[in-house]
């Protein structure tokens, strides 16, 4: 296992690593709507899930490959009415592009946020 680092990537709060490459896959670890440098969270169902897929994102350009590498996205939401805007902007985000995903109505996440979102992607070869 092999965290990747860069300076694209904060220094989690936690005992992790946000993004770790192991035998050609990359697993990005939870990512929250947080603003990586003002560590603020936007209001709003739809602000949150571009803000939280736009982290995602960070961490697989930081290890040198792009959304289309994505293989399968887990997405927790703090209520199932969020599925659907949650829908619309992930559609969006992803294009064309469609990997594996889950998405599960968990009750309240950390730091009051209504999405959170994990991925597992292929590494450059």
């Amino acid at each position: 296992m092999q965290p990747i680092e860069h300076e694209s990537i904060p220094r989690p709060a936690g005992h992790y690593s946000p993004i770790v490459e192991h035998a050609g896959v990359l697993y990005v670890s939870g990512q929250l709507p947080m603003d990586p440098e003002t560590r603020e969270v936007p209001d709003g169902i739809e602000a949150q899930s571009r803000l939280a897929l736009e982290n995602m994102d960070r961490l697989l350009r930081a290890a040198g490959v792009d959304r289309t590498h994505l293989i399968q996205v887990r997405v927790y939401v703090s209520d199932v009415e969020y599925w659907g805007p949650f829908n619309e902007v992930y559609s969006k985000f992803m294009g064309e592009h469609r990997p594996a995903r889950v998405v599960v109505p968990t009750g309240p996440l950390h730091h009051g946020c209504f999405v959170e979102i994990e991925a597992t992607a292929a590494a450059r070869s």
